[in-house]
């Protein structure tokens, strides 16, 4: 019997990059714009503006590539060890292993005859491979990957942190404060609809819900700055 070559592509193998580029350029746009308008609503020039605008993107950027390794790797090191741990039981009680992988089988629906039978073979082929898939939760789709994370983060923070940059530089000085907000709020709905797009769920409800929580941390960086007057005399 041949069989047909499968052709799906499913949506979980974009998690990882995925994730890491949305909260890279989420947090770039945001928390520049915020630091922006909120340094304008206290009075700020505009040269003042453009090397805050740099410095967060600067310091944002690296930040959030060393935050993203950090975390993944932590998270690849506890696969790691949970790895080193079934390997270790399966070298010594093997048996218990594999009744072990048969009664998740059994639990997922699979009679007693049958779920032996399949523990048995894919014991047979990569014993860790299916007590790591099977009773940790851990596939080649979802398994962490610190250096794209760290990657993908820096990289959409500098794009997401572009937008507040490029605002300043193409806006007159007296309307720069709120050319730059409603520069942010547009970038924050298009990035919405596009990772809902990526992510194959609703664009309207994804943009809506990044661009009112940006808008949140703008009002709020504004609020904050007003409350302080760093006019030149």
């Amino acid at each position: 019997m041949s069989y047909l070559p499968h052709h799906e592509h499913h949506l979980i193998q974009r998690a990882g990059w995925l994730r890491a580029a949305v909260l890279g350029a989420n947090d770039g746009i945001i928390s520049v714009t915020s630091l922006v308008v909120g340094m304008a609503a206290s009075g700020a020039s505009a040269q003042t503006l453009f090397i805050t605008c740099v410095a967060g993107l600067i310091s944002g950027a690296t930040s959030m590539a060393a935050g993203e390794y950090i975390s993944v790797k932590s998270q690849v090191d506890i696969e790691e060890a949970d790895l080193a741990v079934e390997a270790r039981e399966l070298a010594r009680n093997p048996h218990h292993e594999l009744k072990e992988l048969t009664q998740i089988y059994i639990q997922r629906g699979l009679t007693p005859e049958l779920a032996h039978e399949v523990a048995v073979q894919l014991s047979e082929k990569d014993a860790l491979e299916a007590h790591a898939r099977d009773e940790i939760g851990i596939n080649e789709m979802t398994t962490a990957k610190p250096l794209q994370a760290a990657g993908s983060s820096a990289l959409s923070f500098s794009l997401g942190a572009l937008c507040p940059m490029l605002a300043i530089l193409l806006s007159p000085e007296q309307w720069m404060a709120q050319i730059v907000m409603v520069v942010g709020i547009l970038s924050l709905a298009i990035l919405g609809a596009l990772s809902s797009y990526f992510a194959g769920t609703s664009m309207f409800r994804g943009s809506a819900r990044v661009t009112v929580w940006g808008l949140i941390a703008m009002l709020f960086a504004m609020w904050i700055g007003s409350l302080f007057d760093v006019t030149p005399l």
